[in-house]
């Protein structure tokens, strides 16, 4: 069963202010969103999700990925994915077709990323809240880079689809200014290296 795509969106947001204080170095988040048919929409409960996680994960996976990359180049510093699936399907098929490597290591390997990407899945009706996640790609405990894009579709997800989107950003957070995990662990008299102390 080949992949039903509707519609695929660009979402692209440029910081030039914050806090009543310019950027220096203008920041940028991109998502890059496809609204699918959810491929086990009224067919009952279906227990293995596998045969449509292996079909559909690698080509949503490596088109999100070829759109944000027209966008951002090499220049992507932090990543995350998230989806909403429509209220005629289970919140476990949102997670099926994005927790998996046949999705998620079309972006890491092409990014060349370290660190896992972070994520948010939720169920809803059309013009719910999209809400992705980033982190540094390399480095889960660099907070400058914890960022969130958030927008919405007016008309999806409709009770049979599901929205997934990969998010980037180009640059951390403007006039980051909180440090990192490892400031706090050092203050705290952990080991940064050995945070459990074992």
């Amino acid at each position: 069963m080949p992949v039903d795509i509707r519609r695929t969106i660009m979402h692209v947001q440029t910081t030039f202010e914050e806090g009543g204080k310019t950027v220096d170095v203008p920041t940028k988040l991109v998502a890059a969103i496809a609204i699918i048919k959810n491929p086990w929409f009224g067919r009952g409960w279906v227990e293995n999700l596998r045969p449509e996680i292996r079909e559909t994960g690698p080509v949503v996976g490596k088109l999100l990925t070829e759109m944000i990359l027209a966008e951002t180049g090499d220049a992507i510093e932090g990543y995350g994915k998230a989806s909403i699936v429509g209220m005629g399907g289970e919140l476990e098929h949102g997670q099926a077709m994005t927790h998996t490597l046949w999705f998620g290591n079309q972006y890491r390997n092409a990014v060349g990323a370290k660190s896992y990407l972070v994520f948010a899945n939720t169920r809803g009706a059309a013009g719910a809240s999209l809400m992705i996640p980033l982190m540094d790609k390399h480095d889960g405990g660099r907070r400058s880079h914890y960022q969130t894009i958030h927008t919405s579709i007016a008309d999806a997800p409709a009770e049979d689809e599901i929205v997934i989107a990969l998010g980037a950003s180009v640059g951390g957070h403007p006039h980051h200014r909180i440090g990192d995990r490892y400031e706090d662990l050092a203050e705290m008299g952990h080991d940064p290296d050995n945070p459990a102390g074992v």
